[in-house]
C-alpha cells in the first residue's frame, strides 16, 4: 500500500559564498582578473582604486564589513625587515599596493598597468602605440601584393591565396577545395589558383606558399645562386630522398643520387641550413603570455614568496553607495542588497584566494629549496597530499591552488605543477623524482659523442651505474618528452 511519510535526514551543502570562493580559487590569474573586471562593470557597490601607488602605501588599515579586501602579506618584509620596503595596504583594496618599481631581478616585467594610470595622462594614450610593431606574416604578403599591377579578379584569387596560408606559411588545403570555397563569377579554376600560388610564392622570403615541405625547401633551393656548391645534389635531395636524408641513410643516398661522398656531405650540411617553417620569421597576430601569480626571491639566503602584484586588480566597496543604500528605508528587502552582499564576498574569496595561493607556493618553496638552488637534477619527488597534510586543507583545495598558477624564479617562469615530479626508485632503496632523471638524461645526451650517440639501452645502463633503476621504455618515453631523437638520427657522419 502506497504511504507518505516524513525523513530527517543530514547532507552537506556548499553555500553560494562557498562556491564563489571554490570558483575564484580554480580559475587562472587572467581569468581571475576579467572575472573582477566583469564584477566592477556589473556590480554597482563596487568600484576601481584608482588611488596612486604612494597613497596605499601609506594608507592605514582599518575593519568594517565594506573593507576585507587583501591586507599586507609581504613575506619579504616578515622574512627580512630591512631588506625590502614593505607593501602596506588599505583593507579595502585588492591590490598588494607594492612600487611600480619593484625590487629585484623582477622590476618592470609583470606590471599591467597602463601608462595612463602611472603618469596620469587623462587621454588614454600609449606611447607604446606608435612603435612600429614586426609585421605579420600575411601583412607583409599584402603589402608586397601592392607593388603588382593586376586586376581585379587576380588580385583578389591572390589575397585569397596569402590568407589561406597558415602561421607556418603553408598552404596546406587543397587547390580543388580551395576553388569550391570561392564565390566568383565566373567560377574560380584551378588553373587560377595555380598562377596565383606561383605570384604569392615569389612575394617575399622563398618557401612561402609552399603545399608540403619538399616543395618548401626546392623554393629555397632553387632560390639559391647557380654557383653555391652542392646546389644540384640538394635539389635532387629534397625532391626525392628526403626521408633517407632524416634516417641518415648516407650510403644510400649516395648510391641512388650517383654522386661522391664529399659532395653530399656538402648538399646534406646545405640542406640543414633551410628553413622549414618561413613563416616564424614574421610577427604573430596574436601573442600569449604567462602572467606569474607569485614571485620567488633569495633576500640574505632566504627564499621568499610574494604574490605578483600585477594579478591583483584593485577593486573596493563604494562606501558612499554603500552608506547611502544602509540609510534607505527597506534595504533588507531590496534587490540590491542581494548585489552589496556579492561584492562583500566577492572582496573576502579574493583575499582567500591570494591567501592560499600564497601558503602553498611558501610549502612548495620549503619543499623544494634545492631546485632553485641546483636546478632540475635536485627536484625532489612531491604529491599533493604532502601540501594538503602540511597546510590542513583538503587535497582537492591544493589541486585547485596549483592549476594553471605560475611561479616566476630566478631559473624562469614554472607552472606549480612542475613542482609535483613522479618518483622513481633507486638501487640503495631511496627515492629520486622523474624531472631528476630527464636532467641526467639530458646532461649524458649532451655530452655524448655525436658520431656514436647513446641508445636507450646504453642511457639505462648509464642511469643504473648511479643507482637510478628505469627501464629502456622508460628512458626513451622521456626523451621523447624532452623532443630529443633516437640515436640513429641524431649520428652525425
Amino acid at each position: 500500500m502506497p504511504s507518505i511519510e516524513l525523513r530527517t535526514r543530514q547532507s552537506l551543502a556548499l553555500t553560494p559564498r562557498l562556491q564563489q570562493s571554490v570558483r575564484l580559487l580554480q580559475l587562472s590569474s587572467l581569468e581571475f582578473q576579467q572575472e573582477l573586471r566583469t564584477a566592477l562593470d556589473t556590480n554597482p557597490f563596487l568600484e576601481y582604486d584608482s588611488s596612486d601607488t604612494e597613497d596605499v602605501a601609506l594608507a592605514t588599515p582599518t575593519t568594517g564589513d565594506e573593507a576585507g579586501a587583501l591586507p599586507a602579506t609581504d613575506a619579504v618584509a616578515a622574512a627580512e625587515p630591512d631588506a625590502l620596503p614593505a607593501e602596506a595596504v588599505t583593507s579595502e583594496t585588492l591590490d598588494s599596493g607594492g612600487p611600480d618599481d619593484m625590487p629585484g631581478d623582477f622590476s618592470g616585467d609583470y606590471s599591467s598597468r597602463s601608462s595612463a594610470r602611472q603618469n596620469g595622462d587623462s587621454d588614454g594614450s600609449d606611447p607604446a602605440e606608435w612603435a612600429r610593431s614586426q609585421p605579420t606574416l600575411r601583412e607583409q604578403l599584402h603589402d608586397a601584393l601592392r607593388l603588382y599591377r593586376l586586376d581585379d579578379r587576380d588580385r583578389a584569387v591572390a589575397r585569397f591565396i596569402i590568407e589561406a596560408l597558415d602561421d607556418d606559411g603553408y598552404l596546406r588545403q587543397n587547390l580543388a577545395d580551395l576553388a569550391d570555397s570561392v564565390d566568383l563569377e565566373p567560377e574560380l579554376t584551378e588553373e587560377e589558383l595555380l598562377v596565383a600560388l606561383r605570384l604569392v610564392q615569389s612575394l617575399d622570403r622563398p618557401g612561402l606558399g609552399a603545399r608540403s615541405l619538399s616543395e618548401c625547401l626546392l623554393l629555397q633551393v632553387n632560390a639559391l645562386s647557380a654557383e653555391t656548391p652542392g646546389r644540384d645534389v640538394a635539389r635532387q635531395i629534397v625532391e626525392h630522398h628526403l626521408e633517407r636524408l632524416a634516417r641518415r641513410e648516407q650510403a644510400e643516398l649516395q648510391k641512388q643520387i650517383g654522386c661522391s661522398a664529399e659532395e653530399l656531405r656538402v648538399a646534406c650540411a646545405l640542406v640543414r641550413k633551410l628553413d622549414p617553417k618561413p613563416g616564424n620569421c614574421y610577427g604573430r597576430t596574436e601573442d600569449n603570455y604567462v602572467v606569474p601569480d607569485v614571485i620567488v626571491r633569495q633576500v640574505r639566503n632566504k627564499w621568499v614568496v610574494t604574490i605578483n602584484p600585477a594579478v591583483q586588480p584593485r577593486a573596493r566597496i563604494h562606501r558612499m553607495y554603500a552608506e547611502l543604500f544602509a540609510q534607505s528605508a527597506g534595504a533588507s528587502r531590496s534587490p540590491l542588497a542581494q548585489q552589496l552582499q556579492e561584492a562583500r564576498w566577492l572582496i573576502r574569496n579574493a583575499q582567500q584566494r591570494f591567501d592560499t595561493i600564497q601558503r602553498v607556493a611558501e610549502c612548495i618553496v620549503a619543499h623544494q629549496k634545492a631546485f632553485f638552488q641546483y636546478g632540475e637534477i635536485a627536484l625532489k619527488p612531491m604529491v599533493l597530499r604532502d601540501v594538503a597534510d602540511e597546510l590542513g586543507l583538503h587535497e582537492s583545495t591544493i589541486s585547485r591552488a596549483t592549476g594553471n598558477k605560475y611561479m616566476a624564479t630566478p631559473r624562469g617562469i614554472f607552472e606549480f605543477k612542475h613542482f609535483f615530479p613522479r618518483e622513481l626508485g633507486t638501487e640503495s632503496g631511496g627515492t629520486c623524482s622523474a624531472a631528476a632523471v630527464r636532467a641526467l638524461l639530458k646532461e649524458m645526451i649532451a655530452a655524448e659523442n655525436t658520431r656514436d650517440p647513446l641508445s636507450d639501452v646504453t642511457l639505462a645502463k648509464m642511469l643504473a651505474d648511479q643507482g637510478v633503476l628505469v627501464a629502456r621504455r622508460t628512458v626513451a618515453k622521456y626523451r621523447h618528452l624532452m623532443k630529443v631523437p633516437p640515436a640513429e638520427l641524431r649520428r652525425q657522419v
